[in-house]
């Protein structure tokens, strides 16, 4: 039976690279005979796919170390009801500066993905002042427009640089030495094991503790909270949903008597499932 997961693409992105890595660590498990990897071209489709059924799984990154969550992937949780975090992985993330360009004086246009660009702000700001940085929906995308001048760049992986047989300018220009991504393994099946769980819920009042009372429940019940995120509920201005990692299984009955708890004081709440990290090591090679 073939597992079919989906990811961002084009072929060369990161996303890739934590797809690849975790169809490797499934075969080291010897769970499925074959894995499809289906790329999507944006991230929100890539998760719609999974939702829609098209696929059975779906790798889509939520946090980076250096600019923070990747909203569209909360925000998606949310809205798609059938959604499930299956396994987590922590990819490492190293920038190259790819272009025909003979020199970074001669760069006007840099292209990437906006967290991309956000990761290596500190840099281009250094080195490339006065070019205009342009987003695309993926690092690999903002390779397409470098034959179009010798005065664009794009900001991706040597990999992906290797792959296209583009020439590089310079490597490792993300502003800190340890940028890593979080990614999440998404399916539609329960999955309640785990190191971590994830939830999400609003509040029925916009008052004084209205918050404080839900992290008061999960303190009391010996719980610790290693995330909180508040994002607009998209309802009305100054309504939010408060998205939280806790470090618990939904089996352990300390997040059982806390869930039963936090109906209490909560408008909507919803429990994305457990889930433990995959230990991957950075630039796996895609088949040709």
């Amino acid at each position: 039976m073939t597992l079919s997961i989906a990811y961002l693409g084009p072929q060369g992105t990161y996303s890739e690279q934590a797809a690849l890595a975790y169809r490797h660590w499934l075969a080291s498990q010897g769970a499925g005979d074959a894995v499809e990897l289906r790329a999507y071209p944006s991230i929100l489709q890539t998760i719609r796919a999974v939702a829609a059924a098209e696929v059975d799984r779906a790798i889509a990154p939520v946090e980076n170390s250096i600019e923070g969550s990747v909203t569209v992937t909360l925000d998606a949780l949310w809205q798609f009801e059938t959604l499930r975090i299956q396994q987590t992985l922590i990819l490492p993330i190293i920038h190259s500066l790819i272009t025909y360009a003979p020199d970074l004086a001669a760069i006007e246009m840099v292209y990437s993905h906006p967290q991309a660009l956000g990761q290596c702000q500190g840099w281009l700001l250094r080195q490339c002042p006065r070019a205009k940085q342009i987003p695309t929906r993926s690092t690999t995308e903002a390779l397409e427009h470098l034959e179009s001048a010798p005065t664009t760049a794009a900001i991706a992986s040597q990999w992906a640089a290797e792959l296209y047989q583009l020439p590089t300018l310079a490597i490792a220009i993300n502003d800190q030495p340890d940028n890593c991504t979080k990614f999440w393994v998404l399916g539609t099946t329960e999955h309640n094991v785990g190191q971590y769980t994830s939830l999400a819920f609003s509040l029925p009042v916009n008052a004084p503790g209205a918050l404080l009372k839900p992290l008061q429940i999960l303190a009391t019940e010996g719980i610790n909270l290693s995330r909180i995120e508040s994002r607009p509920t998209k309802r009305s201005l100054g309504e939010y949903l408060f998205f939280i990692d806790v470090e618990a299984s939904a089996t352990d009955p300390r997040l059982q008597t806390g869930l039963q708890a936090l109906m209490t004081c909560t408008e909507t709440i919803k429990v994305f499932g457990s889930y433990s990290a995959i230990p991957i090591t950075p630039g796996p090679k895609a088949e040709p």
